[in-house]
This record gives structure tokens, sequence and C-alpha cells, in this order.
């Protein structure tokens, strides 16, 4: 008889997957009206790209300090304290599109706000999954994690441009109420007894920070791992362009616009459920390196394409690409930092994600300003071929990988 998808997986990871999806179905359905609502009312690209750099500036200064924070306190009750920020946020959010408002300047400070509190949601929450799993699990909860993320990335665009053609306010308000149902879950989840630091001053957290940087630079699978991710979807931003694409290039609305996000989750969807039946086990490096590259082909398309089905099927394809380097970047990250260094190293890795997406985002709106839409996609899905050339020559460690075991450590770095 087959097994469930969920059997033999602790009740208290499914609820943690649950509360997953919730945040992702919110963040990910509210990032797209937000690009949306910013879009038709200034009509410039540039301000899509403006976007993602006020996700990312805020992410990037709290990353030290939060990282440090997550090695030293309990992450289930941080990541708690991180998404209700998040969810207070969004009410605001709803506020101001319920006045009718005729400037994006707050919508930017919101965006701010909201990326300070992902700053410390993804040190807590990354570990969360690997410090409360047996170890003979961990890969297959990591699949299940992108599985829950992935639905929330479909589902979350799709009912949000729904949503919005309903009322515009109303988008924000929905996702204040995920992000608040997510948090009662996870108040309920026993916290994971991992070992940590101990408390220290703000001054020696920010010190202690920095050994997640050496750490990374020290390890070659991990540094290859992660500046491949930066570089090559640093380049590869063009699902920030969707508002504009969608406007401009397909002539479809909200709705249109929301599948086509959509698309992206039900491209890595589809590649997170195979994943989570049976996680890739041999060729690691080489697999990463060769799904990177199909990433860029799928961007390159998509910057070619004045056909809404072949747009669809671009994004879900380089989405697919991009859920497998997720799944093995994902896996190996935490399995090859020691327990104490966990909250440090991804954090760390957090600002580095949030690097290619979100200062990949501010990349595309930047050169669709100065090449249009056609030029500027185009441009990224080379030179995010150009990246994984360079990688497979420069990090022979990181293409050369064949296990996940091959990269675990058991070592303490104190």
């Amino acid at each position: 008889m087959a097994q469930p998808i969920l059997g033999r997986i602790p009740l208290r990871i499914q609820g943690l997957l649950i509360a997953f999806f919730l945040s992702a179905f919110a963040k990910i359905g509210q990032i797209t009206i937000i690009g949306k609502q910013v879009y038709d009312m200034t009509g410039r690209e540039l301000d899509l790209g403006l976007i993602g750099l006020a996700e990312f500036l805020p992410a990037m200064l709290v990353a030290p300090l939060a990282g440090a924070i997550a090695d030293r306190v309990d992450r289930r009750r941080m990541f708690v304290l991180a998404i209700t920020g998040e969810a207070t946020v969004s009410a605001l959010l709803f506020w101001y599109a319920s006045t009718d408002p005729t400037s994006v300047l707050p919508i930017f400070w919101l965006v701010f706000l909201f990326g300070v509190c992902q700053g410390f949601t993804a040190p807590a929450g990354r570990a969360l999954p690997i410090d409360m799993s047996p170890r003979h699990l961990y890969q297959r909860v990591v699949a299940l994690e992108h599985v829950a993320f992935q639905a929330g990335l479909i589902t979350g665009p799709v009912a949000f441009g729904f949503l919005f053609v309903v009322g515009e306010p109303i988008p924000y308000l929905v996702a204040s109420l995920g992000l608040a149902t997510a948090v009662l879950i996870l108040l309920v989840i026993p916290s994971a007894p991992v070992k940590r630091l101990e408390t220290v001053g703000v001054r020696q957290a920010v010190v202690d920070a920095f050994l997640g940087i050496r750490f990374i630079r020290s390890t070659p699978v991990l540094f290859g791992a992660i500046s491949l991710d930066l570089f090559a979807v640093l380049f590869g931003g063009a699902v920030a362009l969707l508002p504009a694409i969608a406007e401009d290039r397909l002539g479809v609305g909200a709705v249109g616009l929301g599948w086509l996000r959509a698309a992206v989750g039900i491209g890595a969807g589809i590649v997170a459920v195979a994943l989570s039946i049976r996680p890739i086990q041999r060729h690691i490096g080489r697999t990463l390196l060769t799904v990177v590259a199909i990433f860029g082909v799928g961007t390159i398309v998509l910057g070619l394409s004045r056909n809404y089905v072949v747009a669809f099927i671009a994004i879900m394809v380089l989405a697919g690409a991009d859920a497998v380097s997720m799944f093995i970047r994902f896996t190996i990250v935490p399995l090859a930092t020691p327990e104490n260094l966990r909250g440090r190293v991804l954090a760390l890795e957090n600002v580095f994600i949030g690097a290619s997406n979100e200062l990949g985002a501010f990349e595309s709106g930047v050169t669709a300003a100065l090449l249009g839409l056609t030029g500027a996609i185009v441009f990224g899905g080379v030179g995010t071929l150009v990246v994984v050339g360079l990688w497979a020559v420069f990090f022979p460690a990181l293409r050369d990988v064949d296990r996940f075991d091959e990269v675990t450590t058991r070592a303490e770095v104190e």
C-alpha cells in the first residue's frame, strides 16, 4: 500500500509545514499585488525594481544581528514574533490601500518595514525544519517544506489577483489574516531541544555574527552554492517585471497577472512534489549547475515571447529549474553548518537570497528602463548562463559533489 505523503512525519513538523504554506500564500500574493498597484499608479518599470530594493535593504542590515540572535534564543518564538510583525505591516497596507492612495512612497516604507521582519523570520524559520526533524528525515522534510512553499506560491497570486478585482485593499487584509493564522499554529508547536550559545550583549552578538561569514568563505561548497544563487538569479530577476509584461506585452489584467505569477509556483510545485517522493541522491553538484543553466534559458525565452501561453510555459520551466536549485542549496547549507552556527549562516544566506531576488528585481527594473523589457530580460538570461560557466570552472569542489553526505559536518565551531 502506498504511504501517505506525510506518513512518518511528526505532527509538529506537519504543523510547521502548514504555517510555512500560510506564510508563503500571504507574502507572495501580497508582493504580487503591491507590484500591480504600484505599476498602475506610476507606469514605471523602475518602480518595480525599487520594490525589490526596499525589500532587500532592511534584510541585509539586520541579517548579522538576526543570525546571532537565532543562535541564542528559542527559534520558534523568534519566528512567531517576526511573523506577527509581518501581519501588522500587512494590516497597515490594508489601511493605506483603503484611503484611495495617490502616492507610492508610503507603500515603499511599509515594504521596507516588512523586509525588516523578514530579516528575522529567515534565520529562525529556515533552521526550524532541521532543528525539529530526526536526521533520517532531513531530506524529505526539506522537500516537503518546498511543497508547502510552492503551494503558497501557486495559490497566493491567483487568489490575490481575484481579490484585487473585487476590491484593491482586500488582498492586504487576507495577507494579514493568513499570517496571523500561521502565528496561532506556531504557538502550539513545541520548541526544538537544540544547543544554544550563551546570551551576550548586542556588540558581542554582532562580532559573533562575522563567524558565519568566515565559515562560509572557508567552506568552498557552501561559498560556491550560495554565491551561484546570488549571481545567477541577480541576472535572472525577470519575475519582478511581470506586472509590466502582463500589461504592456501580453495585454492582460490583474487576474492574468495572478496566473502568470502562479506559474512560478506551478512549475516549482510540480518539481517539489517529485522531490518529496524521490529526492535527488547522486551528482548533486553537476545537477545544480545544469538546472541553473536551464533557468537562464527559460529567462531568455520569456524575454522573447509575446504569446501568453509561451510565456506561461517559460515561467513554469525556469521556476521548476529554480526549485531543484533551491532544494539542493536548502539541503546543503544546514547540513554543512554546525548547529551552533546555523542561525548565523542561514541569516547570511538569506542576505544572498535577498540579494539575488530583490536586487535581481532592482537590476531588472533599471535595465528595463535602459534597454526595454525584452532587452532587460534577455540580458539577464545570458548573464545567468555566463555565471554557470564561470562557477563550473572556479568551484570544482561544488561541481564534483556527488552525495549530500559528502558535505555533512558534525563539527562544532565555538
